[in-house]
């Protein structure tokens, strides 16, 4: 997978771009489907292979949706499910949040908590870039036609809302929306909808995903005990993290230190396992046993 921040022009507005092609990767053969953790920011991606992107409601679905080959992932505050039973070639960008609407020309709140096929915004345009990155192998030149692609929009991007730009900042310092809506001179209403429009979730939703962030991070160290790390990634207690991350994640904060995921926000779905997590004092979530035979999402 190659993954960097794209050309200057196009940093305000997004994370990270990529590209990647399962068959030149050590690829784990043995899972089928996938739990994708939220990150609250928007995803665009075009599967360049022959499968489409497929997607899952729950672990007991064994049918799935297929979801196209252009799509938009929009932000969410939980995970999702999607299959990974095929190779794949595959390229995308991670906008930053409250960059949909400015270069995508939809409010994030219409595209939040699902996947929409990209055609849908674009037209001809989504197929007409598929196939020409299809056409393209060297992956340095596959992010360069998408970013030259991507760029096409700026001319028509203003820049954030002032107000929203500044509360995705102050979230990342306080998770007090009250202090946040009253500092930008707004009424508790019209900021939420200005922040919701902008950013695809309230206030407060968004300031649970960059908890949760926060704490996925540190679970990767084993130093700390399950509560010091609970009360240090602020949460009020043990149990009030136990909800909120198998709320997020769809499994227990144990089960993902057990799963050990190569990526951090890419969690496989395994057969079912009710062991405990080594002993970290978190409780264990069975997963359902995946479908055998899905084409990857």
């Amino acid at each position: 997978m190659l993954s960097r921040p794209p050309r200057a022009d196009l940093r305000p507005f997004i994370e990270t771009i990529w590209t990647c092609d399962d068959n030149l990767t050590d690829r784990r053969q043995d899972f089928q489907r996938e739990r994708v953790l939220p990150t609250g920011a928007a995803h665009v991606a075009l599967r360049l292979s022959e499968h489409p992107f497929r997607l899952f409601k729950d672990a007991g679905d064994l049918d799935g949706q297929i979801v196209g080959h252009s799509v938009i992932g929009g932000p969410r505050s939980a995970c999702y499910i999607r299959d990974i039973s095929q190779p794949a070639r595959s390229i995308g960008a991670q906008l930053r949040p409250g960059a949909i609407e400015l270069l995508l020309g939809v409010p994030a709140a219409e595209l939040a908590g699902r996947h929409t096929s990209l055609d849908n915004v674009w037209g001809s345009k989504a197929q007409r870039v598929r196939d020409q990155l299809s056409d393209t192998r060297s992956p340095e030149r596959q992010l360069e036609i998408f970013e030259a692609v991507l760029a096409d929009a700026l001319p028509r991007a203003r820049g954030f809302h002032s107000e929203v730009a500044r509360a995705l900042q102050r979230l990342r310092i306080t998770g007090n929306i009250g202090l946040i809506v009253d500092e930008s001179g707004y009424s508790h209403r019209r900021f939420i909808t200005l922040f919701q429009r902008s950013v695809g979730m309230t206030p407060k939703a968004y300031s649970r995903v960059l908890r949760f962030q926060n704490a996925l991070t540190k679970l990767s160290s084993h130093s700390r005990s399950s509560v010091q790390l609970a009360l240090e990634a602020g949460y009020c207690d043990q149990p009030h993290f136990n909800r909120e991350f198998r709320r997020i994640a769809g499994i227990s904060p144990g089960r993902y230190v057990r799963l050990s995921p190569d990526r951090k926000y890419h969690v496989p779905l395994t057969t079912p396992d009710p062991a405990m997590a080594h002993g970290l004092g978190f409780n264990s979530v069975q997963d359902t046993k995946p479908a055998p035979d899905h084409c990857r999402a």
